[in-house]
């Protein structure tokens, strides 16, 4: 099994200053793997089993949780992540949440309040398809007045990492960088299908045209909210199937990290086996 140390070495982002500059991290690399697709996708299929048993572990233990964090551009694998890797876990202990623009409810709270409601419970995985950080991603490209609401939100999501991590939760933040060409083409495959068309949104060519002011705000807000507890993995994903396959790899060594095991009930098992004995 890959440990996490192999794969901090390779996929942790690397803030210089403060900030992480996304241009120098490869969208299409594969690094860690050198087979073809068809024995990545044999390999994931096998991790299935293994991440099935390994949250089987936490979920029986039911002391400590995962909170994985799915964060990137439109059509970048946020989604296909968990359609092809959480499916392997027991559904019973894992919470999938999706989050878009906020309600006006929303939009009135503190901005983590809708976050806090969807946070695992001992022995679950909840998954954050998007999250907390696009408040402060977004304004950064779109709200040139408001750098000291950001500075603020950055202060107020490292704190509220780092009460999770003292509660018990381990935070895997994985950003799917894709490529701009890649996205280009995902869509419009996208709208090349009846079945996939409702997905996209005009909007998204905005966010096309300011591309790099993107890169930008994911680069600062990355770059500062990559922390020793709850560090950021950069993932290639213009491969979707090594997308797969590395953040299941992530997974498995998170959760061998970890270290759960099967609680053991103070049972007198001979007295037990005796009353399960059929009747003579």
């Amino acid at each position: 099994m890959t440990d996490l140390t192999e794969l901090d070495a390779e996929f942790r982002a690397r803030p210089v200053e403060g900030t992480v500059n996304l241009a120098g991290y490869a969208t299409a690399s594969t690094p860690l793997f050198d087979g073809s697709e068809s024995e990545a996708e044999d390999e994931l299929e096998a991790m299935h089993e293994e991440l099935f048993d390994a949250h089987e572990l936490l979920f029986a233990e039911e002391q400590r949780s995962v909170l994985l964090i799915l964060q990137g551009l439109d059509c970048s694998g946020k989604s296909g992540t968990i359609k092809h890797v959480v499916i392997a876990m027991n559904p019973g202990g894992v919470r999938v949440s999706s989050y878009q623009k906020p309600t006006e409810e929303e939009a009135n709270q503190h901005f983590l309040e809708r976050f806090r409601q969807n946070l695992p419970k001992p022995g679950q995985v909840a998954v954050f398809d998007r999250s907390y950080y696009e408040d402060a991603i977004v304004p950064a490209v779109l709200e040139p007045d408001a750098e000291d609401d950001i500075d603020r939100r950055i202060d107020e999501i490292n704190q509220f990492e780092a009460d999770l991590v003292e509660q018990g939760v381990t935070i895997v933040k994985c950003l799917t960088h894709i490529s701009f060409d890649e996205q280009r083409e995902r869509f419009l495959r996208r709208l090349r299908r009846d079945d996939k068309r409702w997905k996209f949104s005009e909007a998204d060519i905005e966010t096309r045209r300011r591309w790099n002011d993107f890169q930008a705000a994911y680069g600062r807000v990355v770059g500062q909210t990559s922390t020793d507890n709850a560090p950021w993995y950069v993932i290639p994903a213009d491969h979707k199937w090594y997308r797969n396959w590395i953040i299941a790899k992530i997974l498995l060594a998170t959760f061998d990290s970890i270290g759960a095991s099967y609680p053991q009930p103070d049972f007198d098992l001979d007295d037990l086996r005796r009353q399960l004995e059929p009747p003579n």
